[in-house]
């Protein structure tokens, strides 16, 4: 069915509507070979050839990757404090993709990006319970008592939360480092969680999603996921 070039670059996940226009206006989209600057141009992606900057699309194409945020930027969009953001740092891809959830503007670590809507759903409903890990450096040295209390649950909000798993990684005489894995994603919760018994998170770095982690990506980069690496995310 033919629909206008805009929407069908929408739907790619090449860029919003609006943007799409201006690709078209630059010259930077192809039908079938030939160059297309008419906003009322429609075209099939089941029988047209629809390319932008020379490489072909489809509505179906989907991409995935995993972002390694640095502190400083915003999961959104765009912002209107003008703060740098996290599509900043994927500006090269030629796919308009999203957050799946967010990371706090200070908080470093695994972002998942992707122009899959019903993934995004998946991963976020809290019905099939995605973990997250992070690492949590905090002031201080929690006691036994205290980080039990964070794993069965801790009333933050006036709600309580849902058990974690707490792990002690290195402690020194004035800083511990603490693994903690949740499945929730409430509002900064790690760091709430830690200040609900005194302890101020000084660095926060998630470094996985179920069983995909970050491995050595260093901060700012990106990896394209494979289909094997979307599954690790449900482990």
């Amino acid at each position: 069915m033919e629909e206008r070039l805009q929407k069908l670059l929408a739907k790619a996940g090449i860029a919003s509507r609006r943007s799409a226009e201006q690709l078209i206006r630059d010259g930077r989209i192809q039908v079938n070979g030939q160059v297309v600057t008419n906003m009322g141009c429609k075209a099939d992606p089941s029988r047209d050839c629809i390319t932008f900057d020379g490489r072909q699309i489809s509505s179906e194409q989907k991409m995935y990757i995993l972002l390694n945020k640095p502190a400083g930027y915003v999961t959104t969009l765009s912002d209107p404090q003008k703060r740098p953001v996290v599509t900043d740092l994927v500006a090269d891809i030629p796919f308009r993709l999203f957050p799946v959830g967010r990371l706090d503007i200070d908080t470093e670590g695994a972002l998942l990006m992707t122009n899959d809507g019903a993934l995004t759903n998946t991963i976020l409903h809290p019905r099939f319970e995605i973990k997250k890990t992070y690492e949590a450096l905090v002031s201080g040295i929690p006691s036994a008592s205290a980080l039990k209390h964070l794993s069965e649950g801790i009333e933050i909000d006036g709600v309580r939360t849902r058990p974690a798993k707490i792990r002690v990684l290195k402690k020194t005489h004035t800083q511990t480092l603490i693994e903690v894995v949740i499945h929730e994603g409430r509002k900064r919760q790690v760091r709430k969680m830690f200040q609900a018994i005194h302890h101020k998170v000084l660095h926060l770095k998630r470094v996985a999603y179920g069983k995909l982690t970050l491995g050595n990506l260093a901060s700012g980069k990106y990896k394209t996921l494979s289909a094997a690496d979307i599954k690790k995310i449900f482990s």
